[in-house]
Parts: structure tokens; sequence; C-alpha cells
């Protein structure tokens, strides 16, 4: 028990000072959220309404011909879910909705995943997993329309911590600008303040591509202040991030609203 109980406290320790560290993302996407281990039981339903709004981003320069500026825009994506079996729930994101700083309103496109997470014995803090997810979007948001993502996931229960961690690499399956891999990396620190009450930080950091790895001075930089909270069945991941450095996105307000179906 008591080398259990400190691989746990050094995790902790390393979670922490990763979440607290200036991270590098790109523009609002339609989710920003750190993977965890939450999961539908089998044959269960579940709906998530991901809801991302950019007070001030970037308005002009954008990065190719028909890319919808990221400031002032409003996304409104549902994410629909089912409990295929124990550890493997399969999503669907429909639709990517949007609306720009002039009122447009636009369906952006639509994305699908298969999340799983490691069986656990009982009593144990860690988890882990994985997410794969594949999408096709209109040249507004990518002028790759396909592409893809692998999400590796981490964290540790202790208490009233919560503290997790996703490596995720991102790549064009398909388009005229495919490039190389991308690397992000994503982490969270909460700490349950009430039953149904946890405070936290949110990091999204850029770590560049395969060809440009670890420049990190050349990718935005965001952090997130959060709340989570329980309304019985409901609940509601809410957040207020700042970007520095290079930022496409100065601030940004994000919410994921759980609603229940089944």
């Amino acid at each position: 028990m008591p080398l259990r109980m400190s691989r746990v406290n050094l995790a902790l320790a390393a979670f922490a000072g990763l979440a607290l560290l200036p991270g590098c993302a790109a523009a609002a996407d339609e989710e920003i959220q750190v993977y965890m281990d939450e999961m539908n039981p089998k044959g269960v339903y579940g709906l998530d309404l991901h809801l991302n709004y950019v007070p001030q981003g970037r308005a002009a320069n954008v990065d190719y011909a028909g890319q919808m500026a990221s400031d002032g825009r409003f996304r409104f994506t549902p994410e629909w879910s089912y409990g295929l079996t124990d550890n493997v729930e399969l999503g669907l994101y429909l639709p990517l909705a949007t609306l720009d700083r002039n009122g447009d309103a636009e369906l952006g496109g639509v994305k699908g995943r298969v999340k799983w997470i490691a069986p656990r014995s009982p009593g144990q803090d860690w988890f882990w997993g994985a997410n794969l997810e594949i999408g096709r979007v209109r040249r507004s948001l990518d002028i790759n329309p396909w592409n893809a993502e692998l999400k590796g996931i981490l964290g540790v229960r202790q208490g009233p911590w919560t503290l997790a961690a996703n490596l995720n690499a991102d790549w064009a399956v398909s388009g005229p600008d495919k490039g190389p891999v991308t690397y992000q990396l994503a982490t969270k620190a909460s700490y349950k303040v009430a039953p149904d009450t946890a405070l936290g930080l949110e990091s999204y950091n850029s770590l560049g591509s395969a060809r440009r790895f670890g420049r990190l001075s050349d990718n935005d930089q965001e952090a997130f202040v959060v709340l989570d909270q329980g309304f019985g069945r409901w609940d509601l991941d809410f957040g207020v991030g700042r970007g520095w450095g290079a930022p496409e996105d100065q601030w940004i307000v994000k919410a994921i609203i759980g609603v229940p179906i089944d």
C-alpha cells in the first residue's frame, strides 16, 4: 500500500504541473474538453451539447481563401453517444453548426468516434484508454475535408482531486494541404469543493508537427478556468479561456451541457 500511494502522489504532482503550464492550441474546435473515463453504460444513450463562443479572436488574415474567421464565431455541436460494451462507447458529432460574426449560420460537417477505457480492478485510482475520431467538415472550417485524431487518455482520481491528460495526434485523411501529423497535450486538474461542484484548470498545449516538434513559440497558447456542476441528471462544464503568445483566439467561452435522454 505505501508503494502504491507514493506512485499516486507522484502522478498527482506531475499532472498538476502539466495543467499549470501555458498551453498551445489552435482555434476553438467544435468541442473543447479533456477526455476522461466517463462512459455510458452498455446499451445506454447519451447527449452532450457543446457550445463555444469567441468574443475576441482573429478577424482577418485567415490561412486560406474561404476560411471562416474565428472572431465573434459561435459553434454549437450535439454529441450523441451510445455504450456499445462496458468498455467501448460510440459517439457522433452531428451537426457541426456555426454562426459567424455577421450572423450567417452554417452546417459544417459531421464526425464520429470510438472511445475505449481499459477495465479496472476494484479500488484502482488510475484510468487509461484511447479515442479515435474521424470526420468530414466544410472548407470554411478546414481546407482538408477529411481529418482524423487519435487521443491517448490517462488520469487519476484521489479524494477531491481529479487529474487527467490527453496526448492527441491529428492528421488529414484527404485534402489539398495534408501536411505532417500534429501533436497536442491537453491537461486538466480539478478539485471537488462540494458533492456536485468542482473547480479546475485546463490547458491545451500544441507540441507542433512531426517535422517541427516542440516549436512552442510558433503555436497558440490557451488555458481555461472551469466549473463542473451537477444538477441532478443534468451536468454542466463551463469555462473561460485566455490565449497568449501568438494566439488564434484571445478569449473563448465554452460550455458542455450533459442532457439525460435515456
